[in-house]
């Protein structure tokens, strides 16, 4: 682990108590803190805390004024298989290291992100973090949107590249990490445990707010472009990697921080090099995915028009409130150069249509007598009056690729929203028979979400339907056809706080006495799973003995009975998973033919491996793939590539 420290106190010890206390071990820990020439006991504090933990070495040297050269001091004495890159104003969870090196050791990735933490209000990156990825790349995860170098990385990565930080002052990290993911041999996210939290020191002197200059970052986004190019050849691959730093390195700080430069130091230096960088860099794809005011700001850079571009930075406040123009099924940005024949610039880059947010509320949601399920609200696009308007509920099956069921909302008046006069039909009222919903058929099993498709003046806008406003969801009802046996129809409201409706399958209910207490694999029944837990309250002695079942989308079952624990009203399952088919399977617990209980994700569970037919298989939670329960993932072990990617390792290992 390397800390690079200047005048870090008092954060300082809190930091390196952080790293001491990793449950790794302090025999598989070295931490290389590097005192660059502090002045307010930085360097003593270092000394005290090197005398209680051998694991730590200190180094000492002349200010140097900026992270990268104490870091690059570090690299060059480290001697571990990895590194990990832990600023002095923050602190690690005790056990983040253990959990990060596991997973690199497993999956054989070079890169492994730690789920980070905001501590007083410091921003840090979300996305990504939203569910463990054992193994990804730049390209199918969000990895890319975080460029600090608070990450693991493989040593032997860095070696081979002789990856070392540019001596900058500001964007020092972003080339280095750049790289490290543009050569990685697969990347890890930890997403299940808070791994690294991200402060401000209580003085604010972070470099990162201090160096807050545009001419303290060009010479590093200079050489993430670089990066890039050099890795990915022309084509989307690259323009989506590209646009990472057109957007944030780019276009982010020219309209924050150009007007804070020289004018002179702007048109003689810095307006020449960012045009350089556009006509290199900048392709027509990128500049299609970017919103309105980048997508302006880059083709008048293209054009040469720098008294354009200082006015629209100089007025981006004002021009951000200006209305828009409906024409032709689009909607534009009514700016000052749109249409501007001097300008020049296209309709395209004041096309605002697909940005437009859905303004919606879900009044109520009951079901008739009748089995109907009505849906009543108002929804309407901002920014487009509800002239000539239509609505529809959208209903799309979760995890399957089968047609989305249309149902018509019609429209009507309603009273009481912001501008009355331009949303006066912006009203809806919903009715779903879902024995009929399909063409005349029922609704298939499986979950269900809920979109609204708002239409207005020829614009569509699509958004997921929301929790009703009254904070009722409808109860459990049974859908039923001429043909078919009963269906229980379950409407339940997601982790982010959408509806949704589960049909024909058994939905864990809060309201069930049975909380599961665990989750495991067994210790000497390879790829069996364990889950303890207890019936107590209400309702519980209503409740006759569990099963332990896994269902897949396909409706395939597999149940084992529970068997009293050892405490009062206490249970233990023991289900084994061989010869389940590969694929995703929900782990419930049927109490009766009308109440389920949910086996909900718990961390810890890792993954478990076992042989069937002399094949190897494996198994894992999948953080997220539901709202309610454990999801566990099936699959054959590909032995061919963990074979290549332990030959690359040991290989990369003997270069070394």
């Amino acid at each position: 682990m390397i800390v690079p420290a200047y005048n870090a106190m008092p954060e300082l010890t809190d930091c390196i108590t952080s790293a001491m206390e990793q449950t790794i071990g302090p025999d598989q820990l070295e931490i290389i803190a590097v005192n660059d020439g502090s002045t307010d006991g930085t360097g003593k504090e270092l000394d005290r805390l090197a005398a209680l933990c051998p694991s730590l070495r200190v180094i000492h040297q002349e200010n140097s004024g900026t992270a990268a050269v104490p870091r690059n001091v570090a690299l060059d004495v480290a001697r571990g298989d990895y590194v990990f890159f832990l600023d002095s104003d923050d602190y690690l969870g005790p056990d983040a290291l253990r959990r990060m090196v596991a997973m690199a050791d497993e999956n054989g990735t070079d890169v492994v992100l730690g789920k980070m933490v905001s501590v007083g209000g410091r921003g840090v990156p979300t996305a990504v973090f939203r569910n463990t990825q054992p193994r990804t790349d730049i390209f199918s995860s969000a990895a890319y949107s975080t460029l600090g170098c608070w990450k693991l990385f493989r040593r032997s990565l860095l070696e081979r590249l002789n990856l070392r930080f540019p001596p900058f002052r500001n964007t020092e990290d972003k080339p280095f990490t750049a790289t490290a993911y543009l050569n990685a041999d697969g990347i890890s996210v930890v997403a299940d445990y808070d791994c690294y939290y991200h402060r401000n020191r209580a003085n604010g002197n972070n470099l990162t707010l201090t160096a807050q200059n545009l001419s303290h970052r060009m010479r590093g986004t200079r050489m993430c472009f670089e990066a890039v190019a050099r890795h990915l050849e022309p084509g989307p691959r690259r323009d989506q990697i590209m646009r990472r730093h057109v957007a944030w390195e780019l276009c982010g700080p020219l309209w924050w921080l150009l007007l804070r430069e020289d004018d002179e130091d702007i048109r003689e230096r810095i307006y020449p090099e960012i045009r350089d960088w556009v006509e290199k860099w900048v392709t027509d794809p990128i500049i299609e995915k970017l919103e309105p005011r980048d997508r302006l700001l880059l083709h008048l850079l293209r054009a040469d028009r720098f008294e354009d571009v200082m006015t629209v930075i100089r007025n981006a406040k004002e021009d951000a409130g200006r209305g828009h123009v409906v024409e032709g099924g689009r909607v534009y940005w009514e700016h000052p150069l749109f249409r501007d024949p001097a300008a020049g610039v296209p309709d395209s880059a004041f096309d605002v249509t697909d940005r437009l947010p859905v303004r919606h509320r879900l009044a109520s949601a009951d079901v008739r007598e009748d089995g109907v399920l009505r849906l009543t609200g108002h929804a309407y696009i901002e920014n487009v009056a509800s002239l000539d308007t239509a609505t529809e509920l959208v209903l799309r099956r979760h995890d399957a690729n089968q047609p989305e069921i249309r149902v018509p909302a019609p429209v009507h008046a309603v009273a009481g929203l912001p501008d009355d006069e331009r949303h006066a039909n912006a009203g809806f009222v919903a009715d779903v028979d879902l024995s009929t919903a399909a063409a005349g058929a029922p609704l298939g099993h499986g979950r269900w979400n809920l979109f609204l498709d708002v239409r207005a003046q020829g614009i569509s806008r699509t958004v997921r339907l929301k929790k009703p406003e009254d904070g009722r969801t409808p109860p459990q009802w049974t859908m039923t056809t001429g043909t078919d046996e009963p269906t229980a129809v379950t409407p339940y409201v997601t982790g982010q706080g959408d509806l949704s409706l589960d049909v024909g399958q058994d939905v864990p209910r809060d309201d069930t006495p049975c909380q599961v207490t665990g989750t495991s694999w067994h210790r000497s029944r390879k790829g069996t799973l364990v889950v303890t837990g207890t019936l107590a309250g209400e309702g519980a002695q209503d409740v006759g003995a569990p099963r332990l079942r896994v269902e897949n989308a396909a409706g395939e079952r597999h149940e084992v009975p529970t068997s009293p624990g050892r405490t009062p009203g206490g249970f233990t399952a023991e289900l084994p998973l061989k010869g389940l088919r590969p694929g995703r399977w929900t782990v419930t617990l049927p109490l009766s033919a009308s109440s389920v209980a949910a086996v909900p994700y718990l961390a810890g569970l890792g993954r478990a491996r076992w042989f069937h037919l002399a094949r190897p298989y494996a198994a894992r939670p999948v953080k997220g793939a539901s709202e309610t329960t454990l999801v566990l993932e099936v699959h054959a072990v590909d032995v061919p590539g963990v074979v290549r990617r332990r030959l690359r390792a040991v290989v990369r290992g003997v270069r070394r």
